[in-house]
């Protein structure tokens, strides 16, 4: 499971980078400072590059979909999972996080 999720590490990112900018065409660049607080994601806006850190990174793709939820409510949980269905295929069923189910 370990190397399961390692070698998906690059596709949680890209699923958080997408979320990150769909909730950008909606609220602007206060979707990137939202972004920056959740524990796990490390953000460079000026680059533009996201980076998913830490052991879970399911848990760090629900917490920024929780983050949005908390101040946009549930309109923005499904934003984002419509941000993130295209990279869903790529995982099997117990790596998709909750939140996106």
């Amino acid at each position: 499971m370990f190397l399961s999720i390692f070698r998906n590490m690059n596709i949680f990112a890209q699923i958080a980078m997408n979320i990150i900018k769909e909730q950008e065409l909606i609220v602007g660049p206060l979707a990137w400072g939202e972004a920056s607080k959740v524990s796990g994601l490390k953000i460079d806006y000026k680059a533009g590059s996201v980076e998913v850190e830490g052991s879970d990174p399911k848990q760090v793709i629900d917490k920024l979909v929780n983050q949005y939820k908390r101040l946009f409510g549930l309109a923005s949980v499904e934003v984002c999972k419509e941000a993130a269905r295209n990279f869903l295929s790529n995982l099997s069923p117990n790596e998709i996080p909750v939140t996106l189910q």
